[in-house]
């Protein structure tokens, strides 16, 4: 029996095995070349430049009325709320952001019979309310700036 025989019947498993492994993955190898897996625009960019920058948002709250001070709690972009216990009327604030989408809240009520608010986003009122009663509430919503 020739030995070269005597070790092909024995090893023609690990033989076939390695045959179709390799087969395979010149298969691969090709069809990565032939689909640009490896030159795909979102493969190559960074990070950075994957996502673009969002235009930044003013956001405005306004509160006024008469009396002289008012009781504000309000939404700020992040979410957060803020309250304001005695502010002095006419109260003002301005808010940057770059999130993409905003939602947005303000209430506010005083001793006296009229207040209102307003919520301003890039320079546009969003939302404007004014009430009149004893000791006047109102609030102004902004769900989607």
């Amino acid at each position: 029996m020739n030995p070269v025989t005597s070790v092909v019947k024995r090893m023609w498993l690990l033989l076939a095995v390695s045959a179709v492994a390799i087969v395979a993955a010149l298969g691969i190898y090709r069809l990565h070349r032939v689909f640009g897996a490896h030159e795909h625009p979102a493969v190559m960019a960074k990070a950075d430049t994957d996502v673009p920058l969002f235009n930044p948002k003013q956001v405005t709250y306004e509160v006024f009325g008469p009396a002289p001070s008012a009781r504000i709690a309000y939404l700020d972009p992040d979410a957060h709320v803020l309250q304001l216990p005695d502010v002095p009327l006419p109260w003002s604030q301005s808010v940057t952001t770059t999130l993409p989408a905003v939602s947005v809240n303000l209430m506010a009520q005083s001793n006296a019979d009229t207040i209102g608010c307003r919520i301003i986003v890039n320079g546009t009122v969003k939302d404007e309310r004014s009430v009149t009663r004893p000791k006047a509430l109102t609030f102004c919503q902004v769900t989607s700036a």
